[in-house]
């Protein structure tokens, strides 16, 4: 895995918690195209390669689970974002794992 980072969680995880009704902030780094094919209701769409210049839309106060396909790019976004002070968290597996609602 590409990127060094504090924090990760599995799809299993981070389904379990919205089920219980906690209020996430999921970010998803995947191009256009891969987001248009599905992603986690209520998640936020930057592609990673205009994170730095979007960052500023982010809460540095609000945990952000940061997601992809696999989890190599949300890694890549989540050492980036870690960097600036932002409170993230790299979903593993990425959206290849999500068994959970989609939109």
């Amino acid at each position: 895995m590409a990127g060094k980072y504090s924090k990760e969680i599995m799809p299993e995880d981070v389904k379990a918690r919205l089920e219980m009704g906690e209020k996430l902030g999921i970010l998803d780094v995947r191009e256009i195209d891969e987001w248009e094919s599905g992603h986690i209701p209520g998640a936020k769409h930057i592609p990673l390669g205009y994170l730095t210049q979007r960052q500023h839309e982010l809460d540095k106060n609000t945990e952000m689970i940061v997601v992809c396909h696999s989890g190599n790019r949300s890694s890549i976004a989540c050492e980036l974002l870690e960097g600036l002070g932002y409170n993230v968290t790299n979903m593993l597996g990425g959206m290849s794992h999500w068994t959970g609602p989609r939109e």
